[in-house]
């Protein structure tokens, strides 16, 4: 080949692959990458539940869709206000395949759907109360994941509904988007663990005086379940609880600081774990206590959604309300919470110790015989995994001053005890003063509760979180430590709660098909001028002429 016609050669097969490459440039430059949050997988009691799938490779569809689309090749992408629940239950109930799913959540949870609609039924923190209770109590055989809404998925979703509004849905033929999301075959959960956390403001005793000095127990589980582990912070359910507890534990500790304000009581505070699962970890808490540390607790106060309520609290108990401890504490919230101007209600439910289900927190306490009673905005217990800080319980469930009144009123009830002030209008923990609630302790430990998911048992022994527990209750009381124990057996959790979800823009066979015939047809003709400027005419036309037979070479 002479030098002219390498250099010529050299350069149109560097022109060929330039051509190829700038080709897959473009096809990549239409991939975007998101993080996505997978609904739950786990089993109950050996049922399985929640979503049973985690990969996802299938070209996206959105609402609306043609008449009798076929969906088991397609991953449905929906704005949560616009998925319908009963589209969702009939592919539930009738086993109907799905691709995926894909639920696109607005930034602000709480926000009104219509503005001036006094029907709260279209809220989103409505509306996706009912979706997880749909998704987390039925074994979901595709995959679902959740995400927010952003730039790259408002535009995506408005391009798929271009397509989808042509009356073809996306395939290998037609082209559009293709939603990717590679994840290995989720793992159970080994040995799940739950961690107690708890810490003592020890009394003070008279001379003379041997007896151990009763307690009284300030009690809050800190931890969550809901639909998309990743999501799940509780800022209400029960964040505002453990928050409460901080704060009556510090405001505290400066009244117990000096010998000459310490109380005549123990004041035993708890952060416990496994509250949506029966309170496992406060059951399992009581069982490591001494026998006499167990029966020294006059009552224990246990704290849970106290973050969203104006005027009405209640005061759930196993006890009638008939018996004298009872009646006496509250006696002591009402005395407080008419100073307060605000309502407190007593609600009375036996317990059954034959069933395992525990409503309350303070049922555990009963099971041991120890007074105990729970105050909640709920006037209603909950159902079994339920209210227990959902995808909808944001930060905005939670208000500052909610916190604070529940906090005053549990402290000066409880101060009038200690300090024998019972009938007196005295405010220990007045404003502006030393004692004073501290609206800004409130809202930073609510604000970090809400960036933090908490579902038991993805929130490890040695998360930094519960280290941050564990030195913010060690800065206000003493003796303060970490018991991790393991989940009963009721529960199976699986791995895989988040992942990355990669979005490709796919062409349809037609282009793929105009592209090789074009690579193709330059491919000829980059040969045939390479064969001639080479060799000549003559010899391309050979390359193509019909060899002779070998009877006629013979001949």
């Amino acid at each position: 080949m002479s030098p002219s016609g390498e250099v010529v050669a050299s350069v149109s097969s560097a022109l060929a692959v330039l051509l190829v490459l700038l080709a897959c440039v473009e096809l990549g430059d239409a991939a975007a990458a998101v993080g996505v949050y997978r609904l739950i997988q786990y089993d109950l009691a050996g049922a399985p539940l929640g979503s049973r799938a985690a990969a996802l490779n299938h070209h996206a569809a959105a609402f609306p869709l043609p008449a009798g689309a076929d969906l088991s090749r397609s991953a449905l992408v929906a704005p949560l206000l616009d998925l319908p629940l009963s589209f969702l239950r009939e592919y539930l109930a009738e086993k109907k395949h799905l691709g995926g799913l894909l639920i696109l959540l607005p930034r602000n949870i709480s926000a009104k759907n219509v503005e001036g609609n006094n029907d709260d039924k279209g809220e989103p923190k409505n509306v996706l109360a009912e979706l997880e209770k749909l998704l987390m109590h039925e074994e979901v055989p595709f995959p679902v994941y959740f995400a927010f809404h952003d730039d790259n998925l408002d535009n995506l979703l408005a391009d798929i509904r271009k397509i989808a509004s042509s009356g073809q849905p996306a395939s290998a033929s037609t082209g559009g988007y293709k939603l990717v999301v590679p994840s290995a075959e989720p793992k159970k959960v080994s040995s799940p663990t739950i961690s107690n956390i708890q810490g003592w403001l020890p009394g003070s005793k008279g001379e003379g005086d041997a007896e151990q000095l009763p307690t009284i127990a300030i009690v809050a589980n800190y931890d969550t379940f809901g639909a998309a582990p990743a999501l799940s912070v509780g800022s209400d359910s029960n964040g505002s609880g453990a928050v409460a507890l901080l704060e009556i534990a510090r405001i505290f500790s400066r009244l117990y600081s000096s010998p000459k304000t310490r109380g005549k009581f123990n004041l035993l505070f708890g952060l416990t774990s496994g509250g949506p699962y029966n309170y496992n970890g406060t059951s399992k808490w009581l069982r490591s206590f001494d026998q006499r540390v167990r029966e020294s607790i006059d009552y224990a106060i246990c704290l849970n959604s106290v973050g969203s309520w104006s005027n009405d609290l209640w005061m759930h108990v196993s006890k009638p309300p008939e018996n004298p401890y009872i009646k006496q504490i509250f006696e002591d919230f009402s005395d407080v919470s008419k100073e307060m101007g605000i309502s407190v209600g007593i609600k009375h439910k036996k317990i059954n110790v034959s069933n395992s289900r525990v409503a309350w927190e303070h049922e555990q306490f009963s099971r041991f015989r120890v007074t105990a009673l729970t105050l909640s905005e709920l006037s209603t217990p909950p159902e079994f995994l339920e209210s227990t800080g959902g995808l909808y319980d944001t930060r905005e469930s939670a208000d500052v001053e909610s916190v604070m009144r529940t906090v005053k009123l549990v402290s000066e009830s409880l101060a009038r005890q200690i300090y024998g002030l019972r009938g007196r209008n005295i405010d220990v923990f007045a404003d502006n003063s030393s004692l004073a609630i501290s609206p800004h302790y409130i809202r930073s430990w609510l604000d970090l509760f809400s960036r933090t998911p908490r579902v038991a048992p993805f929130l490890q022994k040695n998360d930094p979180f519960i280290v941050a527990l564990k030195k913010e209750l060690s800065e206000h009381t003493t003796d303060v430590h970490v018991q991790n124990d393991v989940l009963d057996g009721m529960f199976t959790f699986y791995d895989a709660t988040k992942s990355t979800l990669n979005v490709y823009q796919v062409a349809s066979v037609t282009f793929d098909l105009l592209f090789l015939l074009v690579l193709g047809s330059y491919l000829i003709v980059l040969f045939s001028f390479l064969v001639i400027t080479t060799r000549g005419l003559d010899d391309l036309i050979n390359i193509f002429r019909r060899p002779p037979s070998r009877k006629v070479k013979g001949a």
